[in-house]
């Protein structure tokens, strides 16, 4: 069949799009590799360099938003296949607390920078929501790539994350109501926020129980040689069930890499995902770094909003997860503080909404990516720092022949 020339012209267009933000990516990774830093960091200023800020040579679109979306969703699928669902429960109250003391801390800290500046009570709503928004794909990211994704303080960034996404989507949903019709319906409210925990807790309890008792289902489906696509199935279904009733797809993406976590073939399944989740989160990260807009940065009122909204991100989440984490040792308690920082595509889409709906000028638009993008950017070195005495313990060496252990 032969395409029409609009859409062969648009489809070329798509393809060296993905071509040169795959390979600016994979460059900007192995550039920082070899400097000894985060590859996210390298994926996501060649992001920027690659965009509309600088160099010009790519836009962002639906394509690459697609593109980017798929990213995040694999990057939690993988975390999930690394995280037991007994790991979860056994940090549940801890990951409670940090998330619950992380979202009220930035909102109140957000809100009242919104109000000192002059802002209404709907736009100073949006500064704390997009302040108490946390990246768990960011994070995640950096601590697997330090070998550390399955220690307690990840997993209570994850949990606690999961507690910020779906308290910060409430919210949202609060603001766009009251920006739209003056008003909001506490009934609408409560009914999002009971159809989450019943989401997180169904999927995560009855989906692992079914597949423990049938594994079949996932290692000898009758349309698949091999669990890869039983697998990928489960996380596309229940990434798009959670966006259906309001959740983020992350939220269900995840889910599904903690149900086959369950299965005893999850080893096989995690190798035969390694592809996808080498080829989909750079445009994840990339992406990123495209919707960065320098232009409308460049004043001096923006900078300084810029500086002081990016202060007050990292204070107030600082001291949030500092004091929910009351309990854990000093060391994991900063490594859950710092890993609750980056604001990542979460702050990125609180943007993006605040922005459709009619909240926020471009100005402020531009100053809250910026600030999702700089604690991005800030916290994998300093997690790399905290994490590295547990990277660096020597492997315990058996006793010589003929000591005694007494």
């Amino acid at each position: 069949m032969v395409l029409p020339l609009a859409s062969a012209s648009a489809t070329q267009s798509a393809l060296v799009a993905l071509f040169v933000v795959l390979l600016a990516a994979k460059i900007g990774e192995e550039i920082c590799r070899r400097i000894d830093q985060p590859p996210i960091i390298g994926e996501i200023l060649a992001g920027v360099l690659i965009g509309p800020s600088v160099l010009g040579l790519v836009e962002p679109d639906e394509v690459l938003e697609v593109f980017s979306e798929l990213g995040v969703v694999f990057l939690l699928f993988m975390v999930g296949l690394e995280t037991k669902l007994e790991d979860m429960r056994s940090v549940g109250r801890a990951a409670l607390n940090v998330g619950l003391m992380g979202v009220v801390i930035p909102l109140l800290g957000g809100f009242g920078l919104g109000v000192a500046l002059g802002y209404s009570t709907e736009v100073s709503l949006f500064v704390g929501a997009a302040l108490m928004a946390t990246s768990a794909g960011i994070t995640s990211a950096v601590l697997m790539s330090l070998g550390v994704g399955s220690g307690r303080p990840a997993r209570t960034i994850l949990g606690a994350a999961v507690v910020d996404d779906v308290l910060a989507l409430v919210l949202l949903s609060v603001i766009v109501g009251i920006s739209e019709t003056g008003g909001v319906s506490i009934t609408s409210v409560a009914i999002l926020l009971l159809g989450a925990v019943i989401f997180i807790g169904v999927v995560a309890v009855a989906g692992s129980t079914f597949l423990a008792r049938f594994p079949q289902a996932l290692t000898r489906p009758a349309f698949s040689s091999t669990g890869m696509i039983p697998a990928v199935l489960l996380c596309l279904g229940l990434a798009a069930l959670a966006g259906e009733i309001g959740l983020a797809a992350i939220i269900g993406a995840f889910l599904a890499g903690m149900i086959v976590a369950e299965t005893k073939s999850h080893t096989d399944v995690e190798n035969q995902i390694k592809p996808l989740y080498a080829f989909f989160p750079p445009f994840f990260f990339a992406f990123i770094g495209l919707e960065v807009d320098l232009a409308a940065l460049g004043t001096t009122d923006a900078l300084l909003l810029l500086a002081g909204m990016t202060i007050l991100a990292v204070v107030t989440k600082l001291v949030g997860a500092w004091i929910g984490g009351h309990g854990m040792v000093a060391r994991e308690r900063l490594i859950v503080a710092v890993g609750m920082v980056p604001r990542g595509e979460v702050g990125i889409i609180v943007a993006g909404i605040g922005a459709s709906a009619g909240v926020v000028d471009d100005e402020l638009f531009a100053v809250i990516v910026g600030m999702a993008v700089l604690t991005t950017l800030i916290t994998p070195p300093v997690l790399r720092r905290l994490t590295a005495p547990a990277r660096e313990e020597p492997e315990p060496q058996p006793a010589p022949a003929g000591t005694s252990g007494a």
